[in-house]
């Protein structure tokens, strides 16, 4: 398999404080993966090495590597790996149109300005996108009006202007009621059906979907587990990451967790 992230021997600081010491891990094309862990297990600072908003301390034998590249061009970056965030969504406060808001990716902007040229091919994929995500009766409509889980959406399809490899969702169901979520939910299957490699930081089990092959449990900056989704959910792991006794259930390929009577072993 091809990666398109190599984190090798990696020192990652938020602050003053360590969130990654040594950290060795590659993320591969056409393997869906999960990161799941608690909160505070270090998996948004993961996302930000990942999408080079944060950098690990540059030591001899450290390096990340993007699409096999130490340097890599941000615009370029752009093009191949779409974001969907809770905290981009919370940050994209804008007057835009739904349209404008997909549109503002060719810019890389939050809206368009009164400076940017949109071409005739670029507004007929945008409304091509929304069109796909059923979003098209949100074209006029502020942005900053529309509910919750219809930003979120036009945030994605917005990710999906440059047709990127990769799509990275980070905690994609935070804030959004039961209907929302399950519609984010189908559209990431779907996505995953299309030939997109799918990242999804969460730590929400029902988020597992089927398409995910790979699960990485993160605790505490450190690798808990790491492998194929069956080994590595099992009641004993998912009880030991978060600390509290459950019973895991897989219904139709979900996950479903539930306390369970029995004592847990932490250490």
């Amino acid at each position: 398999m091809t990666p398109f992230a190599e984190i090798k021997n990696a020192r990652v600081y938020r602050g003053e404080n360590i969130v990654f010491e040594n950290l060795n891990l590659n993320f591969f094309l056409k393997q869906n993966t999960a990161i799941l862990g608690p909160n505070g297990a270090g998996k948004t600072s993961l996302f930000k090495l990942i999408t080079r908003e944060i950098s690990p301390r540059v030591s001899p034998g450290s390096h990340i590597k993007l699409f096999g590249e130490v340097h890599t061009n941000i615009w370029q970056l752009r093009k191949k790996i779409g974001i969907i965030s809770h905290e981009y969504q919370s940050n994209y406060q804008t007057l835009a149109s739904g349209e404008e808001v997909v549109l503002s990716a060719f810019f890389g902007s939050v809206g368009v300005h009164g400076h940017h040229r949109i071409e005739a091919a670029q507004r007929q994929k945008a409304k091509n996108l929304m069109q796909s995500l059923g979003l098209q009766t949100l074209a006029d409509k502020p942005y900053l009006q529309l509910s919750f889980g219809q930003q979120r959406r036009l945030l994605l399809a917005r990710a999906l202007v440059h047709d990127p490899e990769v799509l990275i969702f980070d905690e994609p169901t935070v804030g959004l009621d039961l209907g929302s979520s399950m519609q984010i939910i189908r559209e990431i299957r779907q996505l995953s059906a299309t030939n997109k490699t799918i990242l999804l930081i969460t730590h929400h089990l029902q988020e597992l979907v089927p398409e995910i092959q790979r699960v990485i449990m993160l605790k505490n900056g450190q690798v808990f587990k790491d492998g194929d989704k069956q080994t590595v959910v099992t009641s004993k792991n998912v009880s030991q990451l978060f600390d509290v006794a459950v019973e895991i259930q897989c219904q139709s390929d979900c996950y479903i967790a539930a306390p369970s009577n029995k004592h847990l072993a932490i250490k």
